[in-house]
């Protein structure tokens, strides 16, 4: 990691920010991707267009990887890559909510080193660089110190408290949830919720960015089976996400495994 990712990363999600506002209450060209991927607007475009050209320009030797962007097996050979989701929260973005954020990562062999989820509707920028901590708006943060299941919050959707995810049985434990995956993770970074779990095969674009705020903020992040997450694989997905404080989180897997 350079020492100016992480300032690179912020400037670039502000001005991420500034382009996807221009486009609320306009025509936004919804369409929907093929094979079930979700909806895309001329925002989603006009921010991954914005944030490649001024990320690659200041890095022309750092792979590409983006939700909205053509997948080029050169990343791959890269050491070093950003991974982006332009709009994470698109069905938000569409539906006039702020739940929906910018999330960029620098990953370097597989491992976060940089990385901002942003909110621009909430001016809300969590941050994050290898070794350094995890900040909301500048000021650090940590996440939950609560260590047992019914005392404890999680974001997750209502399926994933189906008792046919839980073969040790499903905790006890109050449900929220918000639309963007890399919000719910920066959340639990901050300490308003204390835990986020999703089963479902899950996309590097919508996770690299706050698993590196959780990790710099106290928490621990794996898959759905405990295993580590590394990024920039042939197929971009993980198993799922599991992510508590270390204590928490232990408790949760025991119920998984």
């Amino acid at each position: 990691m350079r020492a100016s990712d992480l300032t690179l990363l912020i400037d670039a999600a502000r001005a991420a920010g500034k382009e996807a506002l221009s486009h609320v209450g306009t025509d936004l060209k919804v369409r929907e991707k093929d094979d079930g991927a979700g909806p895309v607007t001329k925002a989603d475009l006009a921010v991954n267009a914005l944030l490649e050209d001024r990320l690659r320009s200041a890095r022309s030797d750092y792979g590409w990887l983006s939700e909205e962007s053509a997948d080029d097996p050169a990343r791959l050979d890269a050491g070093t890559l950003f991974i982006v989701d332009p709009i994470d929260g698109t069905r938000s973005f569409i539906e006039g909510s702020d739940h929906w954020a910018h999330a960029i990562a620098v990953v370097e062999n597989g491992i976060a080193t940089a990385a901002v989820v942003y909110l621009p509707a909430k001016d809300r920028l969590y941050s994050a660089s290898l070794g350094n901590g995890a900040r909301l708006n500048g000021a650090p943060i940590a996440t939950g110190r609560t260590a047992t299941l019914g005392a404890a919050t999680i974001l997750a959707t209502r399926p994933s408290l189906d008792p046919a995810h839980w073969p040790r049985g499903v905790p006890e434990i109050k449900r929220s949830h918000r639309p963007s995956l890399a919000y719910r993770l920066s959340l639990v970074a901050e300490g308003r919720y204390d835990a986020m779990v999703t089963f479902r095969p899950t996309w590097e674009w919508d996770i690299a960015s706050g698993t590196l705020i959780l990790t710099e903020s106290g928490a621990r992040v794996t898959d759905r089976h405990g295993a580590p997450l590394r990024f920039n694989n042939p197929v971009p997905q993980t198993n799922g996400v599991l992510a508590a404080n270390p204590a928490l989180h232990a408790l949760l897997l025991d119920r998984l495994i």
